[in-house]
Formats: C-alpha cells, structure tokens, sequence
C-alpha cells in the first residue's frame, strides 16, 4: 500500500497522545487493532507521586511531569 494511504495517527507514539484517559483508550485501541481497550484500576502510587491507570491490555501508564503519557514498570 502506498504511503500515500497511511494516516498521520497511525504514526503516532504513547508520549505525543493528550494526557486524558480518553486519548489513552483511542490509542491503545488503534494500537491493538480494534480491540477495545479499558482502564481496569486506577490508584495513587506514592513511590512515583502519580496515579496509575492500570488498562485491560495488562500494562499500567501514568503521565509524567512534561504531561506526557508512558509505561509504569
């Protein structure tokens, strides 16, 4: 398929998405062709002084101080 087809969102990396919980969802789920993706917990880690949103794929994220997202190890 030519590049021509490919969407700017389809490049698009965890730290660039908006730090809302809604922009995490959207992109978890492109990510994972379709399949909807949710936040299963979220909890205050006093270690990192965040919440962490803890999401159906088995992974846990957080924003850090530049209000981007990433992943909690």
């Amino acid at each position: 398929m030519s590049q021509a087809f490919i969407r700017e969102r389809d490049n698009e990396w965890l730290h660039e998405i908006s730090p809302t919980i809604e922009a995490l969802i959207a992109f978890l789920t492109r990510e994972n062709n379709g399949l909807f993706i949710y936040d299963k917990q979220v909890d205050y880690d006093p270690t990192i002084e965040r919440n962490v949103y803890k999401m159906s794929d088995g992974l846990k994220y957080a924003i850090n101080d530049k209000n981007q997202w990433y992943i909690v190890d």
